[in-house]
């Protein structure tokens, strides 16, 4: 979710830009994400939207519950709320246009991915949170909300089932923080960490790097 206004008010003007852009991105590639995701088990545009509101506010929704930060960002910006379900109903019309579905779509949820860690480590410092805590803020808001999506559309979530994912999001969380430490600019940090980030995750697609996966099939007599 969109750090609150006191966070904003306490960046220079720099720094408030790239976290709005930061933001809006990852708001739309996650809407679009959700809806191609709806597409893909042909559900009416009511669903297309609720899975493209689900996917990119839900994550942000839950840590802002968790940590006890209220109101929750997206009833106080309800102009985001038209912009997701914009994303996703546009999403429904240039599907069919798109070559190579199943890329556009892993490339997507890649940047709602980063962009929604970066934004949950934000929140959670803003509220003075212990480190450890900024952590698992930050992967909360970046992986809930596909986790969402994909228990919503009838599939095992992504998360658990492919190419390095909470992985990318706890990388992302700590070389941001790392980075913080050291005093690099914040807007420089930003992008550093969203290149790197997604580069990362793209990397894990293409060339199929995934955690050791545990099957267990045995038979009870």
């Amino acid at each position: 979710m969109l750090p609150s206004v006191s966070l904003l008010q306490s960046l220079q003007p720099s720094q408030w830009s790239a976290m709005l852009v930061i933001y809006l991105v990852a708001i739309t590639a996650e809407a679009m994400s959700g809806a191609l995701a709806a597409g893909r088990r042909d559900m009416d545009v009511f669903g297309v939207a609720v899975i493209a509101f689900v996917t990119a506010l839900g994550g942000g929704t839950l840590r802002d519950m968790v940590l006890g930060h209220y109101p929750i960002g997206w009833t106080q910006h309800p102009e985001y709320v038209f912009l997701v379900i914009a994303a996703g109903l546009l999403t429904t019309l240039v599907a069919r246009h798109m070559h190579r579905l199943q890329r556009v779509f892993l490339v997507l949820d890649g940047m709602g991915l980063v962009a929604f860690s970066l934004i949950g480590c934000s929140v959670a410092l803003e509220l003075d949170y212990p480190l450890f805590v900024v952590v698992i803020s930050g992967m909360l808001t970046g992986i809930s909300g596909g986790i969402l999506r994909d228990v919503l559309c009838n599939q095992v979530p992504v998360v658990f089932r492919r190419e390095l994912y909470a992985s990318v999001s706890l990388a992302v969380c700590l070389l941001f923080l790392a980075l913080r430490s050291l005093d690099v600019h914040a807007e420089v940090n930003t992008i550093v960490c969203f290149v790197l980030g997604l580069g990362l995750r793209l990397l894990a697609i293409r060339f199929h790097w995934r955690l050791p996966v545990f099957s267990y099939q045995q038979r009870w007599e």
